[in-house]
């Protein structure tokens, strides 16, 4: 544990990573810090146990948010995966999902500036991993739909955005 992130208050802004390592003690949710500018933790989604990852560039006054899902794409669903994510990312307002070439892996990242002083509210760090959380949750089944259940593209969006208005 991080001296100082403890004593963060609600209405207080922090250095980023220090406010995510709040949020994560408030929550109860794991989490490691990597190096100074990096923290790692986990939350349970509605569909899988997701990775959270903050990287803070300090030079930029950008922390960035990744929203891992643990899928890792084969070679052969790729092409339909790089289309399925381009209807996906129409949709959204913030962030975009991405597959990293190294290791395959699926992803939601976001981008937040940050001003000049380089601080995050608490506000604002619940309201960016809530965010990432509830886009996996809601776009999980169309990865899966085409990774597990052979459907199109098109399909699996369609099927996965029907199952997602059912349960509201």
């Amino acid at each position: 544990m991080r001296a100082g992130h403890s004593e963060i208050g609600r209405q207080d802004d922090a250095a980023p990573v220090d406010m995510l390592a709040s949020l994560f003690d408030a929550r109860g949710w794991p989490y490691e810090f990597v190096s100074e500018d990096e923290i790692s933790g986990q939350v349970q989604g509605s569909w899988a146990n997701y990775q959270l990852r903050g990287i803070w560039r300090s030079e930029d006054n950008v922390l960035q948010l990744l929203c891992l899902p643990d899928i890792r794409v084969a070679d052969d669903k790729r092409a339909a995966m790089f289309e399925v994510l381009g209807m996906v990312n129409e949709q959204l307002w913030l962030g975009h999902f991405d597959i990293w070439s190294n290791g395959s892996v699926l992803l939601y990242r976001h981008g937040l500036m940050l001003g000049d002083e380089g601080l995050l509210s608490i506000a604002q760090a619940q309201t960016v991993i809530e965010l990432a959380v509830e886009e996996c949750d809601r776009f999980y089944p169309a990865f899966q739909f085409i990774l597990w259940g052979d459907k199109s593209p098109a399909e699996a969006l369609a099927a996965a955005l029907v199952d997602a208005a059912g349960e509201a």
